[in-house]
């Protein structure tokens, strides 16, 4: 059985010790379990309804009222809050959270395809998924999520990318093209997938080849296509390898090279014209609307 401590379950649910405490003494729905040294820790049953209650206290209901009502009425209450074009973004990484734990899809997606609507797919993804994903790591650092679970969310949101990057309409075959890659080590392309979605959207070609790619593949695929740009991430620490990992793949050509990652990696990265580094996705964003924009004046 998977528990968590006090301290993580105020950290994921914004809900202080002390009141914890008090609603322990006053309500019978919350009944923690105890160590023998008499530390309280709290079941995933019971992490999930305190997520719920979290979202539902902070916009107006009494908790006395939440004690009386079952999971199924409180599961209703809280949809018709994260439903409600008003509700706050911590509410909405609540609901994502709790999507991830109870690995429902169907919540999720209710709640990515509403804040599309709301902020369009971009903005939801780098307003509300980013930020979401650096929430739950909270679970993930403290080996609280089953890796299923981070496995599962994870490709939840890369199914999203990839279904919107195949709605966008084909890119004229003399624009602009950019390949995208991660290297051996790196698997975290979540990121990657959101830069092939925004070039294909500003109408260039994208030769996406995914992760864990050798760098004698890539160099092939330059010798085959021809690309005006090559684009990857280094997320994973390689402070001491990142140069020379951009050596063996520019050896021989002169295309240029967008690097986004860690702040450390990019820090790392040895400058010169032909590497472009990107900081966030709207920095790539505007780079490559630049980029394109050049191409447009030369045809």
């Amino acid at each position: 059985m998977i528990t968590y401590s006090v301290a993580q379950v105020e950290a994921l649910t914004g809900i202080k010790a002390h009141t914890l405490r008090i609603w322990e003494r006053r309500y019978d729905f919350l009944d923690p379990a105890r160590t023998p040294t008499n530390i309280r820790f709290y079941s995933d049953e019971q992490l999930k309804k305190l997520l719920n209650f979290g979202i539902l206290v902070r916009n107006g209901y009494r908790i006395s009222k939440l004690n009386k009502m079952s999971n199924e009425q409180v599961y209703e209450e809280v949809t018709k809050v994260l439903a409600n074009p008003g509700s706050e973004s911590t509410d909405e990484m609540k609901g994502l959270t709790l999507s991830m734990l109870e690995m429902s899809e169907e919540d999720f997606d209710d709640i990515f395809e509403r804040q599309v609507i709301r902020k369009g797919f971009f903005r939801t993804i780098t307003e509300t998924i980013y930020p979401f994903l650096r929430y739950v790591g909270v679970l993930w650092t403290s080996n609280k999520a089953m890796i299923a679970q981070e496995h599962y969310i994870s490709n939840l949101i890369r199914q999203k990318i990839i279904a919107a990057i195949e709605r966008l309409s084909i890119p004229s075959k003399d624009a602009p093209s950019i390949v995208f890659f991660l290297l051996e080590g790196e698997e975290h392309e979540i990121g990657l997938l959101l830069a092939s979605f925004v070039a294909k959207e500003m109408g260039l070609n994208i030769y996406y080849l995914g992760f864990g790619v050798p760098v004698a593949n890539i160099r092939k695929v330059i010798e085959q296509v021809r690309p005006q740009l090559l684009m990857t991430m280094f997320v994973t620490p390689k402070v001491n390898k990142v140069n020379a990992f951009i050596d063996a793949i520019l050896e021989g050509n002169d295309t240029s090279f967008m690097i986004s990652g860690s702040e450390e990696n990019l820090e790392a990265v040895t400058n010169s014209d032909q590497i472009i580094k990107v900081n966030n996705p709207s920095d790539f964003q505007q780079k490559i609307e630049s980029i394109h924009t050049e191409f447009l004046k030369k045809v």
